[in-house]
């Protein structure tokens, strides 16, 4: 489980950013001492303003939060390398939202709960062709639409087991991780959902490339979380599930073209029966210093039980408002289009999707998505964001939600 420090310990950490860090090949040292000498450290800040105005709440929520990181990380002595990391969540200035551990239900929620908690401590073996990772560690597998890090709230999901990675030929990558915990975005006082999922997690990945244009992959996620008493099946064990599926992506001149397929039905413990699938079909141009791109997503359902992915970042699909973090149980149809422009230093994008229900003629409603990032400097970013989300169903309410974010690296 994930362990948080007392408050009183947060400002020392620091003040203000950061996405998480891509961590480089270590540098070779000659000596257990020079792990320690030769190694690293960088220090991540990153400051966000949310608010959310949601129509299903009399009362809107606003969210001040500061995330500030630490990571040190070691030289590789005979491939062996480490890496530590810590995270502290600050909340300062108003504490007018639903954190999902401050019990505050009569404003909407904002997922940033307050800690310090250890994200990352891991060791790894690196050879010709052949890695191995052991501890607490991050994972990204793909697009992250079943496995990822789910890096835009600011207490990162890790996930405490072994990896293995083999590359037995050119252009071939073969990934295996046994996972006996997640570590949730949720605070370890939450009421209303666990921090942590327990279990015997299994997640398999091939990937092949043809030369640079074209990229194939095959995975299977195998999780079988366990019981948790004080939350309900449908937030810890219900989530047991058997995924396989196929991707592709590639690019043509100009044009990009990614699809996907998966299946799904319950595994371990779940007291669910059901067999639903999964389609993407994304094209995606440059023309100049525009992008576009167009696609159609869908998560079916089986038996009144929607395609789950408890373990994506969940904030980069179907919409930022985050309207469908929870698959419906008639599943969902995603319709989506966007296009963005870069002007200098400043990254302008805009997206619509129109969702409605797989397995029914019941229309979601559609969502606007506007942002713009400017990367004002080597060691800091910018970003404003904004999303609307306009109901076409009494499940849903209207909601709207801003967001300022500034990072710093060093």
């Amino acid at each position: 489980m994930k362990h948080y420090l007392n408050r009183a310990l947060v400002p020392g950490l620091g003040l203000v950013l950061g996405a998480p860090l891509a961590v480089a090949a270590p540098a070779a040292t000659d000596s257990l001492v020079g792990m320690v000498t030769d190694g690293d450290a960088t220090l991540n800040f990153r400051y966000r303003y949310e608010n959310v105005d949601q129509d299903s709440f009399d009362r809107t929520a606003s969210a001040n939060t500061l995330r500030s990181r630490i990571s040190l990380s070691s030289a590789a002595w005979h491939g062996i390398s480490a890496l530590g990391e810590v995270d502290n969540v600050w909340d300062f200035g108003s504490d007018n939202y639903n954190s999902t551990e401050n019990g505050d239900t009569t404003r909407p929620v904002i997922a940033d709960p307050s800690g310090t908690d250890l994200n990352q401590l891991w060791l790894r073996w690196a050879g010709e062709g052949l890695d191995a990772t052991a501890g607490r560690q991050r994972i990204n597998h793909g697009n992250q639409r079943f496995v990822g890090g789910v890096a835009w709230r600011q207490n990162e999901q890790t996930f405490d087991g072994l990896r293995a990675n083999w590359k037995p030929l050119d252009g071939l990558n073969l990934d295996a991780s046994y996972i006996y915990n997640v570590n949730r975005i949720f605070g370890p006082d939450d009421g209303a959902n666990p921090a942590d999922l327990e279990g015997d997690n299994v997640f398999l990945r091939a990937d092949y490339g043809l030369g640079e244009q074209h990229k194939f992959g095959a995975y299977g996620y195998l999780l079988d979380f366990d019981e948790d008493g004080p939350y309900a099946p449908g937030k810890t064990v219900d989530n047991s599930t058997d995924t396989y599926g196929l991707e592709y992506r590639g690019s043509f001149d100009r044009l990009s073209l990614a699809l996907a397929w998966a299946t799904q039905s319950e595994a371990g413990d779940s007291t669910l029966d059901y067999d639903a699938d999964y389609y993407l079909a994304e094209a995606s141009a440059k023309v100049q210093r525009f992008s576009f791109k167009a696609g159609y997503e869908v998560l079916g359902a089986g038996d009144g039980v929607g395609f789950k992915t408890p373990l994506a970042t969940l904030h980069k699909f179907q919409g930022w408002a985050d309207t469908f973090l929870n698959t419906p149980a008639d599943g969902i149809e995603d319709l989506y289009g966007g296009v963005g422009a870069a002007l200098g230093p400043v990254t302008l994008t805009a997206v619509y999707h129109d969702f409605q229900a797989e397995d029914s003629s019941e229309d979601y409603g559609t969502e606007v998505d506007l942002s713009a990032r400017w990367a004002a400097h080597k060691h800091v970013n910018l970003e404003l964001k904004y999303a609307s989300f306009d109901a076409d169903s009494e499940n849903y309410s209207d909601t709207e939600k801003v967001w300022l974010v500034a990072q710093f690296v060093f």
